[in-house]
């Protein structure tokens, strides 16, 4: 049972998608503006990464990597969205 009883006991009742649901149809139309978002965040986290391992700071440069990781993640599984649906023109 869920512990706000406003939304009954199910996640589609709350509002969340069910479980199995494929990308484009929990979010409609995918954008590949925003992979190219996300791999430019990457880029930058890793270029911070850089900067913090010339400076010393490892536990910082740990972090950057690791938001660095998300971010090329999300922007996998767009594209991952976007070739699999052939929502997008061919690359």
């Amino acid at each position: 049972m869920s512990s706000f009883p406003e939304q009954g006991p199910y996640p589609e009742q709350a509002g969340l998608p069910a479980a199995g649901a494929h990308l484009a149809q929990v979010y409609g139309g995918v954008d590949l503006a925003e992979a190219s978002r996300q791999l430019e965040l990457a880029a930058h986290d890793i270029a911070v990464a850089a900067s913090c391992i010339g400076l010393g700071d490892l536990d910082e440069a740990h972090t950057n990597v690791i938001t660095a990781r998300a971010a090329a993640d999300a922007a996998e599984e767009i594209l991952r969205v976007v070739l699999g649906s052939g929502l997008g023109s061919p690359l």
